[in-house]
């Protein structure tokens, strides 16, 4: 059974765990408890993290590459849990995936357009490269 395996029947977790597994700091972890973000539970002054706190957390950092701010994270994470069955709540939940895929499907489209560019620019100067070894 792989270490992931493991980590997966796991119930609790320790800022630690949490931060060995996803290769953050426990810096980072407590920011995200700062933000509201997390929510682990207290054993004296040791902090112990549920299944919930870890889904929560792998969606923050996938967020974060997304290109999703922490309030947009947030936002979702509290529009999903004040009421999953909420019209309202999950218009307003699309309404931002909607917002957010737009934004990605642009940046999509300038990164295209970049590589082209450097594309283009490479071939040039391997045309340029050549005839000057040509020229010698």
């Amino acid at each position: 059974m792989s270490s992931t395996d493991t980590t997966k029947k796991q119930e609790q977790f320790s800022i630690s765990d949490l931060a060995k597994e996803f290769d953050i700091t426990t810096r980072t972890i407590r920011f995200y408890e700062d933000q509201g973000l997390l929510s682990p539970t207290r054993k004296g002054q040791t902090r112990i993290y549920s299944k919930r706190d870890r889904v929560r957390l792998k969606l923050i950092l996938r967020g974060k590459r997304l290109g999703f701010s922490l309030s947009e994270t947030g936002r979702i994470f509290e529009l999903y849990d004040h009421d999953k069955t909420s019209a309202t709540q999950l218009e307003t939940m699309m309404g931002i995936i909607s917002e957010k895929k737009a934004h990605l499907h642009q940046q999509l489209d300038d990164i295209n357009v970049v590589l082209n560019e450097l594309e283009n620019l490479e071939l040039s100067c391997k045309e340029t490269l050549d005839n000057i070894k040509n020229n010698k």
